[in-house]
Order: C-alpha cells, then sequence, then structure tokens
C-alpha cells in the first residue's frame, strides 16, 4: 500500500500543515492579546482611558524633551533637563497609581509586548537566508589571517585563535602596535600567493582588508574577535566563540555580499557623519566618552554655527542636517532596543540612509513617534552625496575616525565581496520588527481546516 499526501514534509518531521496550524495559533494569540489590551484600561476607566493614554505619551515626550536639554546645553538648563528625564516618567507613574490606572496600564503594556511578540512568530519568515544561498567552496591552500592581539578585550589570546588557525593551516600575521597598515599587510599577501584573506579583529580592520579581497576576488573569512562585530552577527557568526568560524578553513560555504563606498573608504557596516562622526574624532574621546559627549555636544547641536550636512539621493533633498548615517544595506529600524544595528540583508544592493535634525525643544518632543517624526528622514539609495560647506568632512568608517574631502559620494558595490563561512551557522537572519497586522488578522481568521487537507490513502 502506498501512501500519498499533498503536505510536504518539512526539516525536523514538521509538515507544511502543522507549520501553517502553528501559524494560525500564534496569529490568535496575538489579536486575543491585542484586544485584551485595549479593553482592560477601558473596563477599568471608561472613555477615560484614552486620557490616561494621552497622559503616558505627554510623560514620554516630556522625557525626550529632557534628554534634548541634556545634551544640547549646559549649565541650568542642563540640570533641569536630567531632572525632567527623572521626574516626568516618575510623574506619570504616581498619577497612573494615585486613580487607580496602575495595574491596568502594566497589564495593557504586557498584553501589548505579547501581541506584537506573537505577531512576530506568526508572520515570521520560514527561511530568509541574509545573504543569498550558499555555494559549496573548496578548502584554500594557502590561507593567510590577520590577527589584532589588542581587539575585543584580548579574544585572540583568550580563544587561542593563533593556534587553532595555524593546526587549521593558515599563516598567521599578528598586528602591532606600530601603526602597521592591514591593508598593505593584506596586499602582500595576496603577492605572495595567499588564497584567502582573514581578518580577526574588529569591523574597521575587516573592512581595510575586505577591501584587498574583493579587489583580488579572492575569499574573505571574518573571525569575531573584535568588540562588537557587527558584520559577523548580520553573517550569522557566533560572536561568542570566534574559533568557530575557522571551521570554513576545512569545508565552508561561500556567500556573495555587498561592500558600501563612501569616496574611496570601503565599509561593510557603516559611514556615520556629522555629530557623531565630530565627537569620535575629539582626543579626549578614547579616555573618556561620557565626558567628551557631554562637553562637545551643545556646540554641534545649538549653535548657529556648527556645521551642518546636506544630502542627496536620487530625487532626495535634505539640508541643515546633525547627522547622517549611510549603511551597507538598510537597517531594520531607526532604533530597535532588541536588535540594535541589525540589517536584514547584506546582497539588496542598497544603501540605508538615516538623517537627524532636531533644532528645537519641539522637534525633541516630537522624537517620541520613531521613524514618523519630522526630524527623520529614511530612506534606501543606490548612491548618496553628503555635502557640506567645509572642504573635508569628518566621517567614522567603521567606528573609525576619518577626514574625507566633500563633497562625500557613497555607493555600493552590489556582490562585491567572496564571503567564506562555516556550513553550520548559529546565528539567522532577524525578523523584521514590525508586526504586519493585516495578514496576523488574516491567518488568524481563515479557515481552520485550510492546510488540514490530505488526500485519502490509495492501494
Amino acid at each position: 500500500m502506498e501512501r500519498h499526501s499533498t503536505d510536504a514534509e518539512r526539516p525536523g518531521g514538521r509538515s507544511a500543515s502543522a507549520v501553517g496550524e502553528g501559524r494560525t495559533g500564534w496569529a490568535r494569540l496575538a489579536l486575543l492579546a491585542l484586544v485584551a489590551s485595549v479593553l482592560i484600561p477601558f473596563v477599568a476607566a471608561g472613555l477615560r482611558s484614552v486620557l490616561w493614554v494621552l497622559v503616558g505619551i505627554a510623560g514620554l515626550a516630556l522625557a525626550a524633551v529632557g534628554v534634548w536639554w541634556t545634551l544640547a546645553h549646559t549649565g541650568v538648563v542642563r540640570m533641569a533637563g536630567v531632572g525632567l528625564c527623572v521626574t516626568a516618567p516618575v510623574a506619570v507613574l504616581a498619577l497612573y497609581a494615585a486613580s487607580g490606572m496602575l495595574v491596568p496600564a502594566i497589564l495593557a503594556l504586557a498584553l501589548w509586548i505579547l501581541a506584537t511578540a506573537a505577531a512576530r512568530v506568526a508572520t515570521a519568515p520560514g527561511h530568509l537566508p541574509s545573504v543569498g544561498d550558499p555555494e559549496p567552496a573548496e578548502a584554500p591552500r594557502h590561507p593567510w589571517v590577520l590577527m589584532n592581539p589588542r581587539s575585543g578585550g584580548g579574544k585572540v589570546g583568550r580563544f587561542d585563535l593563533v593556534d587553532k588557525a595555524r593546526a587549521a593551516g593558515a599563516r598567521v600575521v599578528l598586528l602591532g602596535a606600530g601603526g602597521q597598515d592591514p591593508a598593505e599587510l593584506a596586499r602582500q599577501a595576496v603577492a605572495e600567493g595567499a588564497d584567502l584573506l582573514a581578518v580577526a579583529g574588529g569591523d574597521g580592520t575587516q573592512a581595510l582588508v575586505a577591501e584587498v579581497a574583493a579587489r583580488h576576488d579572492l575569499p574573505f573569512l571574518v573571525i569575531p574577535a573584535g568588540t562588537r562585530n557587527h558584520f559577523a552577527l548580520d553573517l550569522g557568526l557566533d560572536r561568542d566563540d570566534p574559533a568557530a568560524a575557522l571551521d570554513a578553513l576545512a569545508g565552508g560555504v561561500e556567500l556573495r555580499v555587498d561592500l558600501g563606498f563612501a569616496a574611496h573608504r570601503v565599509f561593510v557596516n557603516n559611514a556615520s557623519f556629522g555629530t557623531y562622526a565630530a565627537v569620535v574624532g575629539e582626543p579626549a574621546y578614547r579616555e573618556g566618552k561620557v565626558h567628551t559627549i557631554l562637553r562637545t555636544l551643545p556646540g554641534l547641536l545649538t549653535d548657529p554655527d556648527a556645521p551642518r550636512l546636506r544630502l542627496r539621493a536620487g530625487d532626495v533633498r535634505a539640508d541643515g542636517l546633525q547627522a547622517l548615517l549611510v549603511s551597507n544595506n538598510p537597517y531594520l529600524r531607526a532604533v530597535d532596543s532588541n536588535r540594535p544595528g541589525r540589517r536584514e540583508r547584506l546582497d539588496s544592493g542598497l544603501l540605508g540612509v538615516l538623517c537627524v535634525r532636531v533644532d528645537n525643544t519641539a522637534q525633541a518632543a516630537g522624537m517620541v513617534r520613531g521613524s514618523r517624526s519630522a526630524s527623520l528622514l529614511r530612506l534606501a539609495a543606490k548612491e548618496a552625496v553628503v555635502e557640506a560647506d567645509t572642504d573635508t568632512v569628518p566621517a567614522g568608517i567603521d567606528g573609525e575616525h576619518v577626514e574625507l574631502p566633500a563633497p562625500v559620494v557613497c555607493r555600493i558595490a552590489p556582490g562585491a565581496l567572496r564571503i567564506r563561512v562555516p556550513r553550520d551557522r548559529p546565528g539567522g537572519p532577524p525578523h523584521r520588527s514590525g508586526a504586519d497586522w493585516p495578514r496576523v488578522t488574516r491567518l488568524a481568521l481563515g479557515p481552520p481546516a485550510a492546510g488540514r487537507r490530505r488526500s485519502r490513502p490509495t492501494a
């Protein structure tokens, strides 16, 4: 007897129908939690619940004003800003507690968080590779690895990366403290016959060597031995076990990813212009980051003579900008506390552009609207031109401070870099942060039997 079924079996023994039923369940949970998050304050306060929502929004707006005063001013105004950051949310909570709305508000917030999380699970893609489908790759015969022993608080030594790389057949070069140029070392390695370039270090060093690899069409291996390793994160590598990346030398797979350019400089993550780049360029920044930020930001944000930037990207024009971030592929959100600096793809062939302009207290309060704020501009483009009224523009290229001649043309090179990664990577691409409520509703209210139809067994 032969059994036929219309369901496609999934890895792990889960069928398409089982997956569909799971999504339906999560979608229904999301809708129920969302409705409950609205009903609880309404039952507790009736139409006055709208007033309490407005009170909460007002508290957030006042806190945003406090942050603006703290960063953009000095003296008494700064102290008032610090006080407002603390007192605004405390006052809102006190009002909620005195009116018996604190518990309903907390329950409503918890249910809203649950609804959003369930909606993301219901609409999450079953498989969405962040950088395309990997292709099998032959093991390199002469791999070369540049390691920075100081990166990440000494991860190279802590994870015994030198001996492990040499045991895997790689030639290892240690980056000293004498101002060596990583790109020049990589070019020398290519001239000596290296057929794979790798870096165990921060994103700035990764970018310099990646440019050499792309120029010679050689595979590039990322070993996440830096502090943050944003590039490795979006490649799905294990940042807690840098040595695992060395598995790609024996039996890895290859991906094609984009590279960003700011003038002549390559970046794997982003190039920042404006206030952040100016602060990072301060000599005292490395020794005292918070003190340097508080000392320099007021002049950069509120001084009428402070430098401002202009942007040209396709048909879009923006001026008077205080900060501008150009990324190698767009980030998921302008601000995402759960997944800061995450990109859904690294092969879209587009730059992500984020512009910020906050000139006064009212605009600072409007920042609570997030991406809908008039002070934020987000777009995707193949090319973006950063203009200034000065001959040069300070920039942070993957965290490294440089001065670039103005105007700065930022562009993307699609598929320019061959990336070698292990066959098994623990990380996956991030799911989109926003919940797709129309799709959630369709899933939750769809036919219960859909996806459970099976053909009858036939003899």
